[in-house]
């Protein structure tokens, strides 16, 4: 599935990755959510992850298919 730009996002599996202000090794667990800021050729994600006052802790490129779109609305059906 192509993902665009400001996309939410989960990962489905954990991440290593790196804080982004104190260098430390960190986990991404299964189901963090993130926002889509770059794409790759459909097929990797530059994610943004941000704590609930919105201050980044980590960007990763993620490929798309470790990435779920998160929905707000339900789909509607058509009658």
């Amino acid at each position: 599935m192509p993902f665009k730009e400001y996309d939410v996002v989960a990962i489905k599996s954990e991440i290593q990755a790196m804080h982004k202000e104190s260098r430390q090794p960190i986990v991404l667990q299964a189901g963090q959510v993130g926002t889509v800021v770059m794409t790759f050729n459909n097929e990797a994600c530059l994610i943004d992850f941000s704590d609930a006052q919105g201050v980044t802790y980590a960007m990763e490129t993620v490929p798309q298919e470790q990435l779920m779109l998160l929905h707000y609305e339900p789909k509607l059906i058509a009658a």
